[in-house]
């Protein structure tokens, strides 16, 4: 069902307060708790399949290529259009289809959780749909972090291209987050694999909004084991 009042929601917004918006919404500072999940990558450095900068920037350009690629980013872009129209009805269905493609337990609790998260803080913004006409639907009830993320990225007035940017943006810096604590990797390494990845997630994205919905689903059994080997870890920094 369409959701009546939703593209009334949407604030005009210039470039500048646009960027501004995208930069809060994908800062390491923004209060969600992104900094708790290592996405399997705890996991990936305890079985010796990551153990220094070259095999991390492998393991990183294959989690993007199969995985970022072909599921959250062609689905945060199908997302925000759907708010920009007001479709109710394919709001809830990508948001279930992502809940569908998320392996193991501890993924799906991270995407619940920073989703709950997100909108706990944009409430207390008063940015929710909700917050802006008595007419407008609500997020789905345990909005996954994708579809909550969409909808802020369209009440700032951010274009899809430059969400899907920036959610990308926000995904290597917390996994370059995860990697500085738990292995022997410094921080100019750290540099060296942002550098070395930035075209990446330009082509990641490019090649996202040219997939159609049945090419869409990741093919990441390696992070799916690590991660469920993960729940089990004897010792661990993070919480999936």
């Amino acid at each position: 069902m369409p959701i009546e009042g939703a593209p009334k929601a949407v604030l005009p917004q210039g470039d500048d307060l646009a960027l501004l918006g995208l930069m809060q919404l994908v800062s390491p500072a923004l209060p969600i708790g992104a900094f708790a999940f290592s996405q399997g990558l705890e996991s990936a450095f305890e079985l010796g399949w990551v153990d220094d900068e070259a095999s991390l920037g492998e393991w990183l350009a294959g989690v993007l290529d199969d995985g970022l690629t072909r599921c959250e980013l062609p689905v945060l872009a199908r997302l925000q259009q759907a708010w920009a129209r007001g479709d109710g009805e394919a709001i809830d269905q990508w948001d279930r289809w992502l809940a569908a493609n998320r392996e193991t337990a501890e993924l799906a609790a991270e995407d619940s959780r920073l989703g709950a998260s997100l909108a706990r803080l944009l409430g207390s913004l008063e940015l929710l749909p909700s917050n802006f006409s008595a007419e407008a639907t609500a997020l789905p009830e345990r909005a996954g972090y994708v579809t909550v993320f969409a909808w802020a990225a369209q009440v700032r007035g951010v274009a899809p291209r430059q969400a899907m940017l920036g959610f990308a943006w926000a995904w290597l810096e917390n996994q370059l987050a995860v990697a500085c604590k738990a292995l022997p990797l410094g921080h100019t390494a750290a540099q060296r694999l942002v550098e070395r990845l930035r075209p990446a997630l330009v082509a990641a994205v490019d090649e996202a909004l040219e997939l159609n919905d049945d090419e869409l689903g990741p093919a990441l059994p390696g992070l799916a084991l690590a991660s469920a080997l993960h729940e089990t870890q004897y010792s661990r920094l993070f919480r999936s």
